[in-house]
């Protein structure tokens, strides 16, 4: 198991360095375009409601509102580590953003964002608190049908917000992806860390 996870982060971490190669030289402009107008293709009223209102689940606030509640609730160490897997997406984002400095979309937006864009802060905090989520939810439920409803609506509402960013008019799908690969690189090395913090514990 260990081996596996460290395998995978190294993985996500060399596909998040030809991502990035591929964003500094250029490369994606294509790629972006093909993305961007077929998720535009579904506009219209319903999916204008849904992506802007599910794209504020990786909002700073939402998620510090999210991870809150599950302190509260569950008041055990895991709390501590989603919150510590949010700060860490937070403060890695935003240096990988000043590296890069690269200009947002400036097509039509549904909604106002600041900054730079690649890699994408939602994507990459829906995969280090939702993700994580999704991780507690497949090794801690017993019920069978329980883990199967939380695990997929987790993985919905990941998928939900990369897109939403796009179909908002705020990240290319290349910010998309190299977020989700950062935060997967990341996140695999956290899931190991906290595990040897629980053996530790034990």
């Amino acid at each position: 198991m260990k081996k596996r996870n460290i395998i995978l982060s190294i993985l996500f971490g060399f596909l998040f360095l030809l991502v990035l190669i591929f964003v500094v030289l250029g490369k994606t402009t294509t790629f972006d375009q093909e993305v961007y107008d077929i998720i535009i293709s579904i506009r219209s009223s319903f999916f204008d409601t849904y992506f802007t209102g599910i794209t504020r689940f990786g909002n700073t606030v939402m998620v510090v509102l999210i991870v809150s509640m599950f302190i509260l609730v569950t008041r055990n160490r895991y709390g501590v580590f989603l919150a510590i897997s949010a700060v860490d997406s937070l403060l890695l984002n935003t240096i990988v953003k000043l590296i890069i400095q690269r200009p947002r979309p400036q097509g039509l937006r549904l909604i106002s964002q600041g900054g730079y864009s690649f890699p994408s802060g939602h994507a990459m905090m829906s995969i280090c608190v939702y993700g994580y989520l999704f991780y507690l939810a497949i090794t801690k439920i017993k019920n069978k049908v329980l883990k199967y409803c939380v695990s997929t609506f987790l993985f919905l509402v990941i998928l939900s917000i990369g897109v939403s960013r796009i179909y908002v008019g705020v990240h290319y799908a290349s910010d998309v992806i190299g977020g989700y690969l950062l935060a997967l690189c990341y996140l695999f090395v956290f899931i190991e860390l906290t595990k040897n913090l629980n053996i530790k514990r034990g």
